[in-house]
């Protein structure tokens, strides 16, 4: 016999209905822009405290990896004929090296100049400056360690069929063709973009695979020019003795990393900070 009052099991149940639409609710509810700050700005701090050798370890197998988004390219663009929209297939490729850096969560330059700057716009002082400084640098050199390595491996290695080559050649021939200025105006809109995607990744969940690889199909299908993939390019005509360490430096690298910068810090990360600035309770150092 039920000595509770009446009504009482089915105030239970009307509170258990409310529970789960609450949580049905909240599931389907966007991240608020507050929200993804703070959860970029935790793995931002996360990366500015990790150890030296684990961030140039991480960065060199970036660096490595990415080109594969070079390698996928120039295969595609080995099997598929020469058409008008063959661009818009081969550069399909251009996201595998993407796809194996973001996913498995290395350290790439590009992702470092939003990711890891808002814990310092949060809360600036001498000693976050010195913490970013040190990773930027510390990422960028072994980023570029790893193009490097990568691009050694593939000229003098015999890891790829013979018949991908003129491709890659051709990719690499394309990129440093174009004038510095264009080059730096061109990576503008690659900082934004993968900023853009640092940005929406927090809720992505399951759509991870296919927001990486959309937008970093887009970086390549428009021709906008990024730092680390670019490095792998850069590197292979170095060691193939095609271009010089200056030409190399001034016509590709320096301006790309300008704009890079440019897009993902001064571009999208302020606009970031700015609509939710004052919304949010500064950190403690």
């Amino acid at each position: 016999m039920n000595d509770g009052p009446p009504g009482d099991g089915a105030g239970n149940v009307a509170e258990l209905v409310d529970e789960a639409k609450e949580k049905s609710v909240g599931k389907a509810a966007k991240l608020s822009p507050r929200l993804i700050h703070e959860v970029i700005r935790r793995d931002g701090e996360e990366e500015l405290r990790r150890p030296f050798r684990s961030l140039f370890w991480a960065g060199i197998a970036a660096g490595i990896l990415i080109s594969f988004s070079i390698v996928g390219k120039a295969m595609l663009r080995t099997y598929l004929p020469d058409t008008d929209w063959r661009p818009l297939v081969e550069n399909f490729g251009y996201s595998f090296g993407f796809l194996l850096v973001m996913l498995g969560r290395m350290q790439l330059f590009t992702e470092n100049t939003i990711m890891t700057v808002l814990p310092v716009v949060a809360k600036p002082s001498r000693r976050r400056f010195a913490r970013l400084a040190r990773l930027w640098g510390l990422v960028l050199l072994a980023n570029l360690i790893g193009c490097f390595i990568a691009a050694i491996t593939i000229a003098h290695g015999h890891v790829l069929p013979e018949a991908f080559l003129p491709a890659f050649d051709g990719l690499a021939h394309h990129a440093m063709a174009i004038p510095a200025m264009e080059g730096f105006a061109r990576a503008i809109p690659a900082g934004i973009l993968i900023a853009a995607l640092v940005w929406m990744l927090p809720q992505a969940e399951g759509s991870s695979f296919w927001l990486i690889t959309l937008f970093t199909w887009l970086i390549g299908v428009c021709g906008f020019t990024h730092i680390v993939a670019g490095s792998v390019e850069m590197a292979w005509m170095l060691v193939t003795g095609q271009i010089g360490v200056t030409q190399g430096l001034t016509g590709f690298f320096l301006p790309v990393l300008a704009g890079n910068v440019v897009g993902g810090t001064l571009i999208f990360t302020f606009l970031a900070w700015a609509q939710v600035h004052q919304e949010i309770t500064p950190p403690p150092p």
